[in-house]
């Protein structure tokens, strides 16, 4: 049988679709096997932690690009409302429109709960911590209140896309999106 030459990158992307769609119980090595092309040994052989370590290389690529891509432009320049469209553009772009499911979402319940708990409360933490932020230096108001909004976003993007998934109408993660600025920042004054 020849032998299969597969991207790195491509080979996580391939993975995160398997542990994004399935958690982490369901990500047999089978599956895993299959999504990528690649055979148990050559898996074993990239990834000599198996299946935990398949799903922690996948976690800090899909982190990687969220600091990237989501966080990073939150504190970059321009104004808070350009800051975040580019963030609900990001979004938009990592979870297909709203047709994806959230990785950490995934990995939060059965035994991946245990092994990446820690990770996924930081994650959220740390995009809350920057979203707060956003509103503390666009109101000048109160710290409790810019991430009690923050919260609140973050609950309506995954609300809306746990809806998304259960529904298969992608269009509340599409209006999520877009009213981002109204649950974030104070709305203008004419």
């Amino acid at each position: 049988m020849p032998t299969i030459k597969v991207e790195p990158g491509d080979i996580i992307d391939r993975l995160m679709e398997v542990f994004r769609t399935v958690g982490y119980d369901g990500a047999t090595l089978s599956k895993l096997s299959q999504a990528t092309g690649l055979q148990r040994a050559s898996l074993y052989h990239r990834f000599p932690g198996g299946k935990k370590a398949m799903a922690e290389a996948v976690l800090a690529h899909a982190g990687a690009w969220l600091d990237t891509h989501v966080l990073t432009p939150l504190t970059g320049s321009g104004t808070p409302q350009a800051r975040l469209q580019k963030m609900a553009e990001a979004l938009d772009t990592f979870y297909v429109q709203g047709g994806k499911s959230c990785l950490l979402d995934s990995l939060s319940f059965g035994e991946g709960s245990a092994i990446f708990h820690e990770h996924i409360r930081t994650a959220f933490a740390h995009w809350i911590e920057t979203l707060a932020a956003l509103v503390v230096e666009s109101t000048g108001g109160r710290t409790a209140e810019a991430r009690r909004r923050a919260e609140d976003a973050v609950l309506s993007i995954q609300g809306a896309l746990v809806l998304a998934r259960g529904t298969g109408n992608t269009q509340p993660f599409q209006r999520v999106l877009k009213h981002l600025p109204s649950l974030l920042l104070p709305a203008r004054r004419s």
